[in-house]
């Protein structure tokens, strides 16, 4: 690989950040109103998806469970990607589309919201697991990329989808990491203050 290659990326990175930077922050100050509503009235943030999608589901969770930039007490947050019992158990004896719907099922209360990860839109577990967000009174927070996908038409009034106008897989991954931090912040900043 060459460093004008290397180069490149960093290009195409920094021009997809600023195409995101520019349509999306009302929408991820939306989701944020939705996260904070939901802790104020002691729900609990879900979140979900696969793959790289399965690590930023885990990074958001534990930034909100233990700490984002300032010390500040915990919220309340389960990443549905981590148990591996529990998921092999569900892909097992029933099907891996069901590995994030069966723990939404026992785990997930009206007011709660599910933060559902997917680059395509596409993923068929995430998927079912905003339908049975929708079954329990969960309002979703999608974050997806593309043209928005099979996701897309599932929304209801109380949902937000966070869609990075982009098609590379990396480079939709790199702007999901930003609005979940862009998403601790605005949950720190509403619920304990500037500093």
């Amino acid at each position: 690989m060459s460093v004008e290659r290397i180069r490149g990326l960093f290009a195409e990175s920094m021009e997809v950040k600023a195409g995101a930077a520019e349509a999306l922050p009302e929408t991820i100050a939306t989701a944020g109103e939705r996260m904070v509503a939901s802790l104020l009235n002691g729900g609990k943030i879900l979140s979900c998806g696969n793959g790289g999608s399965a690590g930023d589901a885990q990074h958001f969770s534990s930034e909100l469970l233990n700490r984002f930039e300032r010390e500040r007490p915990e919220l309340p947050a389960v990443a549905l990607t981590t148990d591996s019992s529990t998921l092999t158990s569900i892909a097992n004896d029933y099907s891996y589309n069901q590995i994030f719907s069966k723990q939404i099922r026992a785990l997930g209360q009206d007011g709660d919201v599910l933060l559902a990860i997917s680059t395509s839109g596409n993923s068929a577990n995430v998927i079912q697991a905003i339908q049975a967000a929708h079954e329990k009174g969960m309002s979703v927070v999608a974050m997806t990329g593309r043209d928005g996908g099979e996701m897309a038409r599932l929304y209801g009034t109380s949902d937000v989808e966070i869609r990075v106008p982009a098609n590379s897989t990396a480079r939709i991954q790199e702007v999901h990491l930003v609005i979940i931090h862009c998403l601790c912040d605005y949950i720190d900043q509403t619920l304990f203050g500037g500093e």
